[in-house]
């Protein structure tokens, strides 16, 4: 029995009702959209969202390679402090492209080692220099949370448009109250004697 009258309060602006209003209806529309959207739109945000991830990572994983390099200069000892890279200096230095011409440029090496020593760099398609793609459990992880993100994102939308409509419900409902209390309200105001 409990779990019927329960049932029947959660639902009550479904059922019908002499004091029901249109209002009402529609609010129960909103608020059964918003979750739709909530549940529905964002898991599947979160889901497409984490494929395109994986997917960008893949293709990192497939087009960037490991080159060799050689520093062209010393690389100084970083100094510790709030806004260091920790052991790592930028540092110029020189590699051979996959057309097999020579380039240069400058990237984050290990402090303390000499002109001339030999480094491993990445680099994209083109010969760019470019950051090392994220391992499969790194991509999966940032996959996840950009997922993650992006059904909270679409979720925190919908309930923000849910609740602009139930206030716009609301400031309905109470100006029909207002407009039929000027009605009723005078039939109140006697005098007991």
């Amino acid at each position: 029995m409990a779990g019927s009258r329960r049932g029947t309060k959660l639902l009550w602006r479904w059922r019908s009702n002499p004091l029901r209003r249109q209002e009402d209806v529609l609010e129960a529309w909103v608020v059964l959209a918003v979750w739709a959207v909530i549940v529905i739109g964002g898991t599947l945000a979160g889901f497409l969202t984490s494929q395109a991830a994986q997917e960008v990572f893949a293709d990192q994983r497939a087009e960037r390679r490991p080159v060799p390099a050689v520093l062209l200069s010393d690389v100084p000892v970083p100094e510790s402090g709030p806004y260091s890279a920790g052991d790592r200096s930028s540092a110029e230095i020189r590699w051979t492209a996959p057309d097999g011409t020579r380039r240069t440029g400058t990237t984050l090496v290990e402090g303390g080692r000499k002109a001339g020593t030999r480094v491993t760099v990445w680099t994209d398609g083109t010969g760019a220099l470019s950051s090392e793609p994220p391992t499969p459990d790194e991509a999966a992880i940032e996959a996840g949370a950009l997922g993650t993100a992006a059904a909270l994102a679409l979720s925190g939308l919908a309930y923000g448009v849910g609740r602009a409509g139930r206030w716009w419900l609301d400031r309905r409902r109470v100006e029909q109250w207002g407009r039929e209390w000027t009605l009723v309200g005078p039939r109140w105001d006697h005098k007991a004697t």
